[in-house]
């Protein structure tokens, strides 16, 4: 056991050399990245709530926005605040996370359907080593705009990963069983400009890496999070989004998480290289 344990440590230890060694002339190679797959720590969220708000976008201005599903943080609305964020409860199974998520309501034929449940990725996608979120971090990723595919990079539909039904930017009919329900994926920018905790339009502080590394404007590597909500339905022709249309996918995180905890993951997952079980 202990020349195994030993074994495991000496690989990390190489590994986080082969990262810190990486040099900006050759640039990270495909090898380096695929190592990072499978790095990350994982949420499972149940639904908590549907409001008119959007306290990212629509600060203190009840009923200002369109229809959104929230999981995670229990208290959610126009007027919440780092404060009663960290107050409130939270549907989430691991202690501590009571960040708050959301994604405009789902419709079918015009009627309102709440996911089923959520399960939110953090995962390393950049070779520089990645830091925690700070207390009260906000940001949205996706286009509420859109009125045609935004690209898989940010936001796609599945019936889930078991299923043979290809991933889409439109949405597909799924088969009717319970593990290929309709999902919908939002991907946020995982680099940081270092500096605010949010922006004018909640997503110019923020970037999306290129190969595994950070834009020079912002250098700060983020956990990258991705936002995968699951319905009771099949899908099909019917579906749409509060927002408008099927293509304007969204979603909004706000930084609630009890910091330690938070800080906690990151250093021995992410940075570990490690993956790390679902929160009980």
């Amino acid at each position: 056991m202990r020349a195994a344990l030993a074994f495991a440590a000496l690989a990390v230890a190489v590994w986080m050399g082969v990262l810190a060694h990486t040099s900006e002339a050759a640039g990270p190679t495909a090898q380096n990245l695929r190592a990072l797959q499978g790095v990350n720590f994982v949420g499972s969220c149940t639904f908590s709530h549907m409001a008119m708000d959007d306290p990212i976008m629509y600060p203190r201005q009840r009923g200002a926005s369109h229809d959104h599903s929230f999981v995670g943080n229990t208290t959610t609305n126009a007027f919440s605040t780092l404060r009663t964020l960290r107050a409130g409860s939270t549907t989430c199974k691991r202690d501590g996370e009571t960040a708050a998520y959301w994604m405009p309501t789902l419709l079918v034929n015009g009627q309102m359907v709440a996911p089923s449940g959520a399960t939110i990725y953090y995962r390393r996608k950049t070779l520089a080593r990645v830091r925690a979120f700070p207390a009260g971090f906000k940001m949205i990723a996706g286009d509420r705009t859109a009125a045609s595919p935004q690209g898989m990079q940010i936001t796609y539909w599945n019936c889930g990963a078991a299923s043979s039904v290809p991933t889409s930017t439109e949405v597909p009919t799924c088969p009717d069983t319970r593990s290929q329900s309709l999902r919908l994926h939002v991907n946020f920018p995982n680099c940081w400009d270092g500096k605010h905790l949010d922006s004018a339009n909640h997503q110019s502080h923020v970037a999306y890496p290129m190969r595994g590394t950070c834009p020079s404007s912002h250098p700060v590597a983020l956990p990258a999070i991705s936002l995968i909500y699951r319905y009771p339905i099949t899908g099909g022709t019917g579906v749409t989004l509060a927002s408008g249309g099927r293509y304007s996918a969204h979603a909004d995180f706000f930084n609630a998480w009890r910091q330690g905890t938070l800080v906690s993951l990151v250093d021995n997952c992410l940075n570990a290289l490690r993956h790390c079980a679902r929160g009980t």
